[in-house]
């Protein structure tokens, strides 16, 4: 007679049957996202409303919660860590789980899919109005939501900070502001000084082009088809759908013939760290330890791969010449005049950085991207927590754009309704953009010591070695999971508490050597 299976493994049979329920709706919204007729919106909010409801009910159930009762109550002295780990992360979300009414969960992934529908037409019209009764229906939905996490929740948090902690576990208003405030201090400095670099031309690069470098920069960075897959969509992502199935996406922006190539780099840094989070092992997939850090290290890493790499001298060293040839000229020294666009690498370069603000988040340069972040993260505020009426939304994100860049947009397509997160309601997931930049400059940093100092990632990148930077960081940072947040993890990488300052440093030193040759 086969023995009766032990809590632990009922419990991990529990999650991989709702990690398989997960997987259907990041599969439904990966298509609704690419190849959906717009027409099918209807159908598909409530295909995932139905599985959001089933998802909740397996989470909060009190067979579930007799499951991880159980699984709590055999732990002893000698329980790995692990085992500890993990179900104390179960324990949290259980408890949160079942603080939220199933019908409020169902009404918000029908809200996500109308505003996703609803947010594409707005933009596609350049016309807040059409958007705004979605969005006033989002933020009372999440309100009510954060009302209803608050009881989980074991210390006061505003209902902003309630919101974020999916995304950022642990992440309060003051800490932000004290690692913004270097950031709204020194980069506009920064910004100024940049006003006397020499913006290199951006030729019209076309389409077919851009699809064709796109393809050879994922395969020179080993993107394999059998795992793999690339599409088109409004806003680039990356999408999971199972443990052996990584989806990214890019687009390609008229008038930014560099943007679909570096979006295309930015994604797959998100999928890389997906594929090298820990998959086996008895405590890892479907537990939550195989799970990312947080968003904010998320992001480091695809900003790793799109700044760090994408974007160095270096790089652009290796791929002016592929770029020139799309253009039909053979690149190199030789090309003589009108047959390369950007007058050699160091143009090139230059037009990988442009470091002029601009008005589109995605489209920024390093050194305003993060003042994209401070104005949604204000604004989130405003809206959330301040009583900011919806319709002030389109004024409000202008005027504080043009205190915080010296920019303000035209029309509400280039404005408000450019990100899609306020869409779907993700409200508490834009200052992990922000975090993922000084979390990345600070792991960097790190690397380059422990690689063989200064100059060591551009010397790897030079070589055409990128993947020796992957398996440092396939070593370091992706086996960590969720086993710390975010902040623990770069103190346990680094040795150092995080800050803004390896973040400043960097961008210091390339607007140096940006403007070295100009």
């Amino acid at each position: 007679m086969a023995q009766p299976k032990s809590p632990l493994d009922q419990l991990q049979e529990h999650l991989r049957q709702s990690q398989l329920l997960g997987s259907i709706s990041s599969a439904l919204y990966y298509d609704q996202n690419t190849v959906m007729p717009a027409a099918g919106a209807e159908w598909r909010g409530d295909q995932l409303a139905l599985l959001a409801s089933q998802l909740h009910e397996r989470q909060s159930s009190p067979a579930y919660a007799d499951l991880v009762e159980a699984a709590e109550a055999e732990l002893e002295a000698s329980t790995p860590a692990a085992v500890r780990r993990n179900l104390q992360l179960l324990r949290l979300e259980l408890n949160r789980q079942r603080c939220l009414d199933p019908q409020l969960v169902a009404q918000i992934a029908q809200a996500q899919s109308r505003g996703n529908a609803i947010w594409q037409e707005a933009r596609r019209r350049s016309d807040f109005s059409i958007f705004a009764p979605a969005l006033e229906s989002l933020i009372g939905l999440r309100r009510e939501q954060a009302t209803q996490l608050a009881a989980a929740e074991a210390q006061h948090r505003s209902p902003w900070e309630i919101l974020a902690q999916p995304f950022e576990p642990d992440v309060s208003k003051e800490r932000l502001q004290q690692l913004f405030a270097p950031l709204q201090a020194e980069l506009p400095v920064l910004l100024q000084q940049a006003a006397a670099t020499q913006v290199s031309p951006l030729p019209e690069l076309p389409e077919a082009l851009q699809e064709n470098l796109c393809t050879e920069l994922l395969n020179s960075w080993g993107y394999d088809p059998a795992y793999c897959q690339r599409s088109r969509s409004a806003h680039p992502f990356s999408c999971t759908v199972g443990p052996q199935d990584f989806r990214i996406t890019t687009r390609v922006v008229p008038d930014q013939p560099l943007s679909a190539f570096l979006a295309t780099a930015h994604e797959w840094g998100h999928s890389l760290y997906e594929q090298g989070l820990p998959r086996t092992g008895n405590h890892y997939f479907p537990w939550p330890l195989g799970e990312a850090t947080s968003m904010g290290v998320h992001e480091s890493q695809s900003l790793f791969w799109e700044c760090r790499v994408g974007r160095s001298r270096a790089f652009a060293e290796r791929w002016h010449p592929r770029f020139c040839a799309g253009l039909g000229s053979g690149g190199g020294s030789g090309v003589g005049s009108g047959s390369d666009p950007w007058g050699g690498a160091h143009g090139f370069w230059r037009g990988l950085n442009p470091l002029r603000p601009g008005l589109i988040r995605v489209e920024a340069d390093e050194l305003s991207y993060c003042l994209h972040i401070v104005l949604r993260f204000e604004l989130e505020l405003a809206l959330l927590e301040q009583d900011m009426p919806v319709a002030e939304l389109p004024q409000q994100w202008n005027q504080r754009m043009q205190k915080l860049l010296g920019i303000q947009p035209q029309t509400d397509a280039e404005g408000c309704l450019q990100d899609i997160h306020w869409a779907e309601g993700l409200f508490g997931y834009f200052p992990s953009y922000a975090l993922g930049h000084l979390i990345s400059a600070q792991l960097a940093e790190t690397m380059e010591q422990e690689l063989g100092g200064q100059g060591a990632i551009e010397a790897a990148i030079a070589a055409g070695k990128e993947s020796s930077l992957r398996d440092w960081l396939a070593s370091r940072v992706y086996p960590l999971g969720r086993s710390v947040n975010a902040e623990e993890l770069v103190e346990q990488v680094s040795g150092q508490r995080l800050s803004a300052a390896a973040f400043l440093r960097y961008l210091r030193n390339k607007l140096e050597r940006l403007q070295a040759d100009t």
